[in-house]
């Protein structure tokens, strides 16, 4: 039973592995708690104002994943129009959930 041991070595490591990288993010989660959507949306709006008027905007109140590429973030999505030389442009974003940090924002 030489081969049975090493593959249950390696389940048992793997588990270990996910059981830890799920501690390490109740860790940071706990460290960091999230921000709220509101005082997100606030600060941004704060940022876009200096471009122009904002006419309308809005949050997810529920953080989602973000994926980057390298990790997956928690993150709220959301949207601003604002009306930047007499167009109205709308701008989606989406902002890190602990910091209020930008991670995107396109034209939509």
């Amino acid at each position: 039973g030489g081969k049975y041991m090493k593959l249950r070595d390696f389940a048992i490591g793997v588990v270990a592995g996910l059981a830890a990288a799920v501690i390490i993010r109740e860790i940071s989660d706990r460290a960091l708690p999230y921000k709220s959507a509101d005082e997100i949306l606030a600060e941004l709006k704060q940022q876009f104002k200096k471009d122009g008027h904002i006419e309308g905007s809005w949050i997810f109140m529920k953080p989602e994943y973000f994926q980057n590429g390298y990790t997956s973030i928690p993150a709220y999505r959301g949207g601003i129009t604002q009306i930047i030389d007499g167009k109205s442009k709308n701008f989606e974003f989406v902002v890190d959930a602990h910091q209020g940090i930008l991670l995107e924002v396109k034209v939509v």
